[in-house]
C-alpha cells in the first residue's frame, strides 16, 4: 500500500465499534494518516486485535472496553480521554424483520445501541471536542435512512435517527468549531454478511453472495476500506467546508436502481 499523506497528524480520534468490519477499517485508516486513535469496543479481544494491527504498522492507539448502550460505561470511557479532535460513531447492530415480526425487545435492543449509543458518544464527545477547540464528527448512517428496504423496520428507524441527530448537532455547533456529517453506505462486505449467509443459506453462501452483490447497480458490495477512505476525508481539514451532510457511498443504490 502506498504510504498515505499524514492529513491527521497530531489529531486525537475515537472510533466506536472498531473491533471488526467497517469500524476496524476506519481505525486503521485514521491511524495510518497520523491520528492517535482510541478504540471504544464492547468486545475487548476484538478491540485489541485492531489495536495490534495498528501498532504493528507503527500507529498510535489505545483500546477502552465500553458498551455504547450504557450511559455509565460511555461516561467512564470518555473520562479517560484528555484530547479529542475526531469522533467516529460507528458501533451498531443489524436487525431483519418488518413491523409485525419485530418484537418490543428487538426495538429496545436496536434503539439502545444504534440510537442511544450514538447519543451517548455525542453527549460526552462534543464536550471533549469543544474543550480541544473543535473538531469533526462522522456518524455511520445507511442508505436505509433515505430509502425503503424490505424487512429492515427497526434498523431503518435507527439509521434515520442517526441522520437527524447528525443534522441537529451540525446546526447547534456550527459556530463553535465542530463539523458533523454522516455517511450512508449500501451493503458492505463485512463479517456480518458472511455470518448472515452461513446462518440462513448453508451450502449456498457463494450463490447468495452473488445475489446480494447484484442488488447494487455497480455490481458488487463495498469494501470496508472504501468506507474508511471517505470517513478519513470528512475528518480531515480538506473537508473543512463540509458540515450537516449525509454522504451516499452506495454503488448507485439510491439514484440508479
Amino acid at each position: 500500500m502506498t504510504p498515505l499523506v499524514q492529513r491527521l497528524a497530531n489529531k486525537y480520534a475515537l472510533v466506536t465499534g472498531a473491533g471488526s468490519g467497517i469500524g476496524r477499517a476506519i481505525a486503521v485508516r485514521l491511524a495510518a494518516e497520523g491520528a492517535h486513535v482510541t478504540i471504544l469496543e464492547t468486545r475487548p479481544e476484538a478491540g485489541e486485535a485492531t489495536a495490534t494491527e495498528i501498532r504493528q504498522a507503527g500507529g498510535a492507539v489505545r483500546m477502552i472496553t465500553a458498551d455504547v448502550s450504557s450511559t455509565a460505561s460511555v461516561k467512564a470511557a470518555f473520562e479517560q480521554i484528555e484530547k479529542l479532535h475526531i469522533l467516529v460513531n460507528n458501533a451498531g447492530i443489524a436487525h431483519i424483520g418488518d413491523v409485525l415480526t419485530t418484537t418490543p425487545e428487538d426495538m429496545d435492543l436496536i434503539y439502545g445501541v444504534n440510537v442511544k449509543g450514538v447519543y451517548h458518544c455525542l453527549h460526552f464527545g462534543v464536550q471533549k471536542l469543544l474543550a480541544s477547540g473543535g473538531g469533526a464528527i462522522v456518524n455511520m448512517a445507511s442508505t436505509v435512512s433515505k430509502i425503503a428496504v424490505p424487512d429492515r423496520f427497526a434498523y431503518s428507524m435507527s439509521k434515520g435517527a442517526v441522520l437527524t441527530m447528525t443534522l441537529a448537532v451540525a446546526r447547534d455547533f456550527v459556530a463553535r468549531g465542530i463539523r458533523c456529517n454522516c455517511v450512508c453506505p449500501a451493503r458492505v462486505h463485512t463479517p456480518f454478511v458472511d455470518g448472515y449467509l452461513a446462518k440462513n443459506y448453508p451450502g449456498k453462501e457463494k450463490e447468495m453472495f452473488k445475489v446480494l452483490e447484484a442488488t447494487q447497480p455497480i455490481g458488487r458490495m463495498a469494501e470496508p476500506s472504501e468506507i474508511a477512505g471517505l470517513v478519513a476525508y470528512l475528518c480531515s481539514d480538506e473537508a473543512s467546508f463540509i458540515t450537516g451532510s449525509a454522504y451516499d457511498i452506495d454503488g448507485g443504490v439510491i439514484h440508479l436502481r
